[in-house]
């Protein structure tokens, strides 16, 4: 976890260190899940082969046997004396006392037979967003998100640190098929690095959202442009601007901006009736402008 923690720290600064060993079991996210989709479906246990994964197979003392193969759109192999044999969805493992029996029903004694996957081809996910180096990248074995980003060259300095990840194929425990989740400190959380191990599967959507800003004019300490955080609501957003001025009004506006029609509304908000419970924080979106406008005496 130590390690985790370090090579989390250089992803949010852009750096590429070396992917640590992918792990045997799965931990559970903290996380919040926003589509709901089918039920879930299991990761195995290993990485099972698919077509165009390449396999070194050997055959020890048979080396006329031993082949490089590469896994054909039918799912087989095609190996010396065996001819074409099926082989996609199997383990390394499966595939070793498969071969094996069948060299032993016909061929040879006690064969010792090796696998292993020499090129991963068959299974990918997909890197969009706020990383060094976005695009397509292959499975190998039990792919955490955090190898993914690693390959991925780690956060650019735009990026928010918020990640989602969007399950096109199957979905997440509890039913949600994206989850999203945030690494915004070079100092992770426990949350951070369970979040990090959450295994991949083929065809999942890594995106790494970029910076978004809220803006807050007028009668506080500190008018300026703000990081918009998760879930951030109005009156976080008047507390990091530092509180209203004295002669700052509880009556504020929120100016929104449809992102797509470009219409403009405003939203009035009591902050007094926010305080005494009568009124919901709102949570504020990108681009909003929270307008503290001065009182009049």
């Amino acid at each position: 976890m130590r390690r985790l923690a370090l090579c989390l720290s250089a992803l949010l600064l852009g750096a590429s260190p070396e992917p640590a060993a992918a792990q045997e079991t799965p931990s559970a996210p903290s996380s919040v899940e926003v589509k709901e989709g089918p039920a879930p479906s299991p990761i195995p246990a290993e990485y099972q082969v698919g077509a165009g994964d390449v396999l070194e197979v050997s055959v020890i003392g048979n080396d006329d046997l031993s082949r490089v193969a590469t896994v054909q759109p039918t799912g087989a192999v095609n190996l010396p004396l065996l001819g074409q044999v099926p082989v996609a969805t199997l383990t390394t493992a499966e595939i070793v006392r498969k071969l094996t029996a069948l060299l032993a029903r016909d061929y040879l004694v006690d064969p010792q037979v090796e696998v292993r996957v020499k090129e991963y081809q068959s299974q990918f996910v997909t890197v969009v967003g706020e990383v060094n180096q976005p695009g397509r990248r292959p499975l190998r074995g039990r792919t955490r998100l955090f190898d993914i980003l690693v390959e991925a060259g780690g956060f650019t300095p735009r990026s928010s640190g918020e990640v989602t990840v969007t399950r096109r194929n199957g979905s997440f425990e509890g039913g949600g098929q994206a989850l999203r989740l945030r690494f915004g400190s070079s100092n992770p959380s426990a949350a951070d690095l369970l979040n990090l191990e959450i295994l991949l599967v083929n065809g999942d959507l890594v995106a790494a959202l970029p910076k978004r800003f809220i803006t807050v004019e007028g009668e506080v300490q500190r008018p300026a442009r703000y990081p918009l955080e998760l879930d951030f609501t109005l009156s976080q957003a008047i507390l990091g601007a530092g509180g209203l001025t004295r002669y700052g009004k509880n009556d504020v506006k929120i100016r929104r901006t449809d992102p797509v029609s470009g219409t403009v509304t405003f939203v009035e908000v009591d902050l007094k009736a926010i305080r005494d419970g009568r009124d919901k924080d709102p949570v504020l979106l990108p681009d909003d402008v929270v307008l503290v406008s001065r009182r009049t005496f």
